[in-house]
C-alpha cells in the first residue's frame, strides 16, 4: 500500500512538473479511445437499424408463391400450373421440422371506403399467427385478428397505418366501419408504424388483413396467393426449402428439385448475407480504432523511455538503497498505466457525450444510430489493456535493467 501510494505521489509530482508532455501523451490515448469507440459503436448500430429494417417484413420467414412446373415428373409434362390450399400448410407443418410457424395467405385489391374517402388497397386473409410472423404491431387501443374471429367468420379488420390516414384521416379508426367493397367491416387495429424496406403485393402499411375465412366467404376464393413459413434455425434455411418441396411434391406429383414449380423467397438468406458483411465491417472500424489507439500507445512508450532517461539518477539512488528490479518495474510500468487509465476515462466521457449528441440528429433510419453496449466497452478495454502493457512494460523493462553504478555515475 506505502509503496503503491509512493508511485502515485511520484506520479502527481511528474504531471505538475511537465504539464504538457503529460497533457499531449494523454491527448493520444483520449483521441485514441474517442475514435475506436466512437467508430465501433456507429458499425454496430448500422447492423442492427439494418437488421431491424430487413426484419420489418418479418424475422426468419419465408414466403413461397404457386410457379408452373419446368421439369416432367411421373408422366405429367412441363408447364403445369401449381395451386396451393389452406391444407398445404398442414402438411408442411407435420413434414418439416424446422418450421415453426404458417399461415395460408388470400390476397386480393378491392376497393375500401369510408365516407366520400376510398382507397384500392391489397385486402389479405390471413390467420391468427400472422401478426407475430409478419411483425404486424397494433397500436395501442387495438388487437389484430384472434381464433374466435377465424372461427365465427367475424367482419373484423387490421389496416395499415397509411390506410388508417387516407379513410379516416386524424379520426381514431378502431371500433368504426369500413366498407370491403360492399360488405361493412368493425377496424379493431391499426397496424403501428414500422420501417420495410423490402416487401411482396404490398406494403403492410397499404394493407387491410381480415380473417381468411371471412375472406372465403366474402370473396369465395378458393386457392391462396402463398404461404408464408418460419423457421428456427436459419442456417439450415436452403435444406428447409428442399424439404417444403418435398412434401408439396408428394400431393402435387411435380419433382422435388423443381424450384420454378414453387418459388421460394427465404429472407433469412439476407441474414446469412449481412452476419459476415456487417462482421467485416466492424472488424474494419476496429482496426482503424486499434491503429489509432495502438499509435497513442507508441506516444506513451516514447515518452517514458524519456522519462527514464531523465530519472536514471533517481533510479540509481533506489537501487542503491535497496529497491529491487522488480521496484523499479512496477513503478514505471504504474506510472504508464495511469496515463493509459485516465486517458481512457476521459476518452469514455468524451465518447459517451459524442453518441448521445449524435443520436440527436435525424440520421436513424440511414445508418442507424451509434450504440454504446457491452460490446463496444468490451472491445475498446481488451485494446487498451493490450495498448498499456506493451506500452508500459518496454520503458519499464529498460528502467529495472539499468546498471546501478552507471546510474549513480551519470
Amino acid at each position: 500500500m506505502d509503496t503503491m501510494r509512493t508511485i502515485i505521489s511520484e506520479f502527481i509530482i511528474d504531471l505538475r512538473a511537465q504539464k504538457l508532455r503529460a497533457f499531449l501523451t494523454m491527448f493520444g490515448i483520449i483521441w485514441g479511445t474517442v475514435a475506436i469507440v466512437v467508430l465501433v459503436a456507429f458499425g454496430i448500430g448500422f447492423r442492427k437499424q439494418t437488421a431491424a429494417s430487413m426484419h420489418g417484413i418479418g424475422e426468419g420467414i419465408a414466403i413461397m408463391f404457386p410457379g408452373k412446373t419446368t421439369k416432367p415428373w411421373a408422366g405429367f409434362g412441363i408447364g403445369r400450373s401449381m395451386s396451393f390450399v389452406e391444407e398445404d400448410t398442414k402438411l408442411i407443418a407435420s413434414r418439416v421440422p424446422n418450421v415453426t410457424a404458417i399461415s395460408p395467405e388470400y390476397g386480393r385489391r378491392t376497393v375500401a371506403r369510408v365516407g366520400e374517402n376510398i382507397l384500392n388497397p391489397l385486402v389479405s386473409g390471413v390467420n391468427e399467427i400472422y401478426s407475430d410472423m409478419r411483425n404486424i404491431i397494433p397500436e395501442e387501443g387495438g388487437r389484430f385478428i384472434n381464433a374466435p374471429d377465424i372461427r365465427e367468420r367475424r367482419r373484423v379488420a387490421v389496416i395499415g397505418n397509411k390506410v388508417k390516414e387516407f379513410l379516416f384521416n386524424e379520426d381514431h379508426a378502431v371500433g368504426k366501419t369500413v366498407f370491403i367493397g360492399q360488405v361493412p367491416f368493425i377496424v379493431i387495429g391499426v397496424m403501428q408504424k414500422k420501417t420495410q424496406p423490402s416487401s411482396y403485393n404490398s406494403r403492410d402499411q397499404d394493407r387491410i388483413f381480415i380473417p381468411l375465412s371471412t375472406y372465403t366467404s366474402v370473396f369465395g376464393a378458393i386457392h391462396l396467393n402463398n404461404i408464408i413459413y418460419q423457421i428456427k434455425d436459419s442456417r439450415i434455411g436452403e435444406e428447409t426449402e428442399k424439404a417444403v418441396r418435398a412434401a408439396l411434391a408428394t400431393r402435387y406429383k411435380f419433382d422435388p428439385t423443381d424450384e420454378d414449380a414453387v418459388w421460394i423467397w427465404d429472407t433469412t438468406e439476407f441474414d446469412r448475407v449481412a452476419f459476415y458483411m456487417f462482421l467485416g465491417i466492424n472488424i474494419f472500424l476496429g482496426l482503424i480504432g486499434s491503429f489509432t489507439l495502438g499509435v497513442a500507445g507508441l506516444g506513451v512508450a516514447n515518452i517514458m523511455f524519456i522519462v527514464v532517461q531523465e530519472r536514471i539518477k533517481e533510479i540509481g539512488v533506489k537501487r542503491a538503497v535497496g529497491a529491487t528490479k522488480v521496484n523499479i518495474l512496477f513503478q514505471f510500468f504504474s506510472e504508464t498505466f495511469f496515463i493509459v487509465f485516465t486517458g481512457s476515462v476521459i476518452g469514455f466521457l468524451l465518447s459517451y457525450g459524442i453518441i448521445v449528441l449524435l443520436g440527436l440528429l435525424p440520421i436513424k433510419e440511414y445508418v442507424g444510430t451509434p450504440v454504446m453496449s457491452l460490446e463496444v466497452v468490451g472491445i475498446t478495454v481488451f485494446v487498451l489493456i493490450t495498448v498499456g502493457v506493451l506500452s508500459g512494460l518496454m520503458p519499464a523493462r529498460r528502467a529495472s535493467n539499468l546498471d546501478v553504478v552507471e546510474c549513480l555515475r551519470t
